[in-house]
């Protein structure tokens, strides 16, 4: 098992920013590939970044490409997503996910722990 918790959402006005933290334990962090997704009210939960085991590879949503870096610190289990130019439709609770697959995955469905997510709020 592996636990993930997310931390540092929050109301943030439109052109601001927000970094994201997850933290995991239970199982070795550098077997996991991790990904953020996001769930707006209404909607479909949908991929927002992911990054490979080492961190040598990243991939992102084009939705948020350009404005969002991922990045995690393998001895200190953590994975981040930087968030910067939020706008209105970044508005949406953010999920940290850890997969078991020998690759960094954009599907859901790929990914096997999920934390509880953390609250974007974007005012404009």
């Amino acid at each position: 098992q592996v636990q993930l918790v997310e931390s540092g959402g929050g109301l943030v006005q439109v052109g601001g920013s927000l970094r994201l933290s997850c933290a995991a334990s239970g199982r070795t962090f550098s077997n996991y590939a991790m990904g953020w997704f996001r769930q707006a009210p209404g909607k479909e939960r949908e991929f927002v970044a992911t990054i490979s085991r080492s961190g040598g590879s990243t991939y992102y949503a084009d939705s948020v490409k350009g404005r969002c870096t991922i990045s995690r610190d393998n001895p200190k289990n953590t994975v981040d997503l930087q968030m910067n130019s939020l706008q209105p439709e970044d508005t949406a609770v953010y999920y940290c996910a850890a997969s078991s697959r020998p690759s960094a995955s954009t599907m859901s469905t790929r990914y096997d722990y999920w934390g509880q997510g953390t609250q974007v709020t974007v005012s404009s």
